[in-house]
């Protein structure tokens, strides 16, 4: 006999606030699409943002958080809820009082360039914030390259950015990336040290001895791969501006669409690099955080024939 499927119970509450008691083990996000049917993903994932869902009482943002059976999760209606903004290229994974977390798209900026017109995660967070109270802020902690995608971290205070910025390699224990370069590498895994220098026209230069530049320390992982891309796990005791993709072309296997370092071709039209996991000591609280994101379908679909 098969068995019944469970429902969250619903408990009635005034002023437009649902509360539901979970039955069965689930992340967060899946659970609210479940149960809001009859809204679309991005409407529930613009509820998160907006600070209108709580765990046992506590708003929570992060769309994977996990949910326990006996825990209550309540839904407050828009008049209680933070104006909502709309966010380009960018999605609120984690906001708390002290830091921000966010998932980037390919092609959107982190900060502003000289030229300073362009939208930017950081232009956006800004005005983000703002809503609440005028006098909100948010700080830059880290960067990602306008063509990488994946998670950024920003803080809502100096106090908590000059504690992640000064403390950067105690705090943050693990930046896991995943990149997609041309071609078939044949080692299981390595590691790559060299010095970063950059030239006056912004392109960043290698040297396996130490010429006064940067040093540099990747390692990478096969993950799978076939004749023509190989998908690797690419770790980063250094952040150096560029520093996976110049590592890339030193390994002769440059990241697929990376024409400035290497690379023959751009079949996905972004470059093959994402920022998938992000592990951290919270700056306030000392609760270890870590945050994983999906590895992007097109590198995926790139892999699909002849793979090993």
């Amino acid at each position: 006999m098969a068995k019944k499927k469970q429902t969250p119970k619903k408990v009635n509450q005034p002023m437009r606030v649902s509360s539901y008691i979970i039955e069965e083990p689930i992340e967060l996000l899946p659970f609210l699409i479940k149960t809001l049917s009859t809204m679309s993903r991005n409407s529930v994932k613009s509820i998160m943002t907006r600070g209108q869902v709580t765990v046992d009482g506590k708003v929570v943002t992060q769309h994977n958080h996990e949910l326990k059976p006996g825990q209550k999760v309540e839904i407050q209606g828009n008049k209680a809820a933070k104006k909502e903004v709309a966010l380009m290229g960018i999605e609120i994974v984690f906001e708390d009082a002290d830091i921000i977390v966010i998932e980037k798209e390919a092609g959107m900026l982190s900060v502003a360039t000289q030229k300073g017109y362009d939208v930017t995660a950081y232009s956006q967070l800004k005005q983000y914030v703002k809503q609440e109270n005028p006098q909100n802020k948010v700080f830059i902690v880290h960067r990602l390259d306008r063509e990488t995608s994946g998670l950024m971290l920003f803080a809502k205070n100096e106090q908590t950015k000059y504690k992640l910025q000064e403390n950067w390699k105690e705090l943050v224990s693990e930046r896991t990336y995943t990149a997609l370069v041309e071609g078939k590498v044949k080692r299981e895994k390595g590691t790559l040290s060299s010095w970063l220098t950059e030239s006056k026209t912004f392109k960043i230069y290698s040297s396996p001895f130490d010429n006064g530049g940067k040093q540099a320390t990747t390692h990478f992982k096969k993950i799978r791969g076939n004749q023509n891309y190989t998908l690797l796990e690419v770790h980063l005791d250094t952040g150096r501006k560029n520093q996976i993709r110049v590592h890339m072309e030193d390994l002769g296997h440059p990241i697929v669409g990376d024409k400035k370092y290497g690379a023959k071709g751009n079949p996905m039209k972004r470059l093959g690099l994402h920022a998938t996991t992000l592990v951290f000591e919270h700056p306030t609280t000392g609760k270890k955080m870590k945050f994983t994101t999906k590895v992007p379908k097109k590198f995926a679909h790139q892999l699909k024939e002849k793979s090993e």
